[in-house]
């Protein structure tokens, strides 16, 4: 499988948030993208995965499933956990996973991954900033997509739970799949390469 993104640009509020842009990512790599703030990194995610309109270029993906689009084929992990505070641990990680187009019989294994596993029963709105951070990231365990779109995935994570998410993305690695991620700082992938967005956004 191979990620492939021509001079792609993309024009937001007005300006030009970068033009230009070309880069490629395959089976089993990681690109971290850098760059300052307002340089595009957000961005960048959000258009691949079809919440930005793609202003010029082109996107295109090598050995996925012809029947879906690419946005069906990623996750999207953004800068907001989107969770229902009423709902349980459990609960909010079985609507996503029915909302992303599998039925999982089993969570638990998931919530094992991110150490939520005794919090299962726990309505969401008494989780901690990290606690939230790690069930967001669950749906990434719990639903299968080759494609990891990841912005700042470490923030507000400690230590042991950025170390449980290295191994979380080093395994998706080696399975195949692909990751492309947003950060001002390491992830934990010593091996990933880097795309840094210049001062001019691009």
């Amino acid at each position: 499988m191979r990620l492939s993104a021509v001079d792609l640009a993309c024009h937001r509020g007005g300006r030009d948030v970068f033009a230009g842009l070309s880069f490629a990512v395959a089976s089993g790599e990681a690109l971290t993208v850098t760059g300052r703030n307002g340089a595009g990194k957000s961005s960048l995610l959000r258009t691949i995965v079809g919440l930005v309109r793609l202003a010029q270029g082109k996107l295109s993906l090598e050995g996925g499933d012809p029947e879906l689009t690419i946005a069906e084929q990623a996750h999207y992990l953004g800068h907001q956990d989107a969770l229902k505070p009423s709902l349980t641990v459990a609960e909010n990680l079985r609507f996503w996973a029915g909302f992303l187009g599998t039925q999982a019989a089993d969570i638990h294994p998931a919530l094992t991954a991110v150490g939520l596993d005794e919090l299962a029963d726990l309505p969401a709105a008494y989780l901690s900033a990290g606690q939230r951070r790690r069930l967001s990231i669950a749906r990434l365990v719990a639903v299968k997509r080759p494609i990891w779109l990841l912005d700042e995935p470490t923030s507000t994570l400690d230590a042991s739970a950025q170390d449980r998410l290295a191994g979380l993305m080093q395994a998706h690695l080696a399975e195949g799949g692909l990751i492309l991620a947003a950060t001002h700082g390491g992830i934990g992938l010593e091996d990933a390469r880097k795309l840094r967005l210049g001062e001019a956004g691009s």
